[in-house]
């Protein structure tokens, strides 16, 4: 599987229909990939908080449709990264999609952790309340964005679900770009999946993106990572990794589902019994 990391700066003063113009001519030199990956939110720019209300989108607005051009004429997944989507009752959602070959749409995830440090996404946008695992050309591929990373329970449920690839568009800080490698590369681990990363780049409202997007597999190792610019970053996935990991270290099957919480000190074996005085 050839994958292309579509790294994107969202400056303020781009009108964001010119942005959709020039990410598409970016996407549009991604020929080749069968995977073609942007970051969270880059249409807007993630910390162009004010601009969050006005530039919202139906579901089947500007955005996924242009994804879905780009994905027929370059006969390839696209995952658009995520956009502002703005639903039947008014609320904002940070959406992800991937679309088929075909221009079809094959998975759809709303952020659940909205980020509030420093950020007003949780105060802006509505939290997604489910994850689920979509059958594709690629293998069973899900989705996580961004600050997502940090809860180790959402990744068990993908892994339980079937996942065996994960895409995570981002617009991770350069001021937090270790954590940024850590979870990446520890979340591909504990869950045995490729896991697929694409962060933003460039300067948005006062704040430095982190770029390094990144592809790790279930044995921990970067296959790929980028730097600090905009541009596109090649990797080759080998699509058997993930089920020969699984079976020759079945860390998963020795999980242990049945156990209770005590309050209180553990319990512990009697260290006096079998000593001599």
């Amino acid at each position: 599987m050839r994958v292309a990391l579509v790294q994107v700066a969202s400056p303020a003063d781009e009108p964001v229909a010119e942005r959709r113009t020039r990410v598409g001519e970016l996407v549009r030199s991604a020929a080749g990939a069968d995977l073609v990956v942007l970051p969270e939110l880059w249409a807007a720019g993630y910390f162009a908080f004010d601009a969050y209300e006005t530039e919202a989108e139906p579901f089947d607005g500007p955005t996924l449709a242009a994804a879905r051009g780009w994905a027929t004429e370059l006969g390839a997944h696209v995952h658009l990264g995520s956009f502002v989507e703005r639903d039947t009752d008014g609320r904002l959602f940070n959406t992800a999609v991937l679309v088929s070959p075909a221009g079809e749409v094959e998975h759809v995830y709303r952020k659940i952790h909205v980020f509030g440090y420093r950020s007003r996404e949780a105060e802006l946008l509505t939290p997604g309340d489910g994850i689920s695992v979509a059958t594709t050309e690629l293998g069973p591929v899900a989705a996580t964005t961004c600050y997502d990373l940090r809860f180790p329970e959402l990744w068990r449920g993908l892994a339980d679900g079937g996942a065996r690839i994960v895409v995570v568009p981002a617009a991770w800080p350069a001021a937090r770009r270790e954590h940024w490698r850590l979870f990446t590369s520890c979340r591909a681990v504990e869950e045995q999946v490729v896991l697929i990363a694409c962060n933003a780049v460039g300067v948005q409202g006062g704040v430095e993106l982190g770029g390094h997007s990144r592809v790790a597999d279930p044995w921990g190792t970067v296959l790929a990572e980028a730097g600090e610019e905009p541009g596109i970053t090649w990797c080759d996935v080998d699509p058997g990794v993930v089920e020969r990991a699984r079976a020759e270290f079945p860390v998963l099957a020795d999980r242990r589902t049945d156990l209770t919480f005590t309050a209180g000190p553990a319990a512990r074996p009697d260290r006096t019994a079998g000593t001599h005085a």
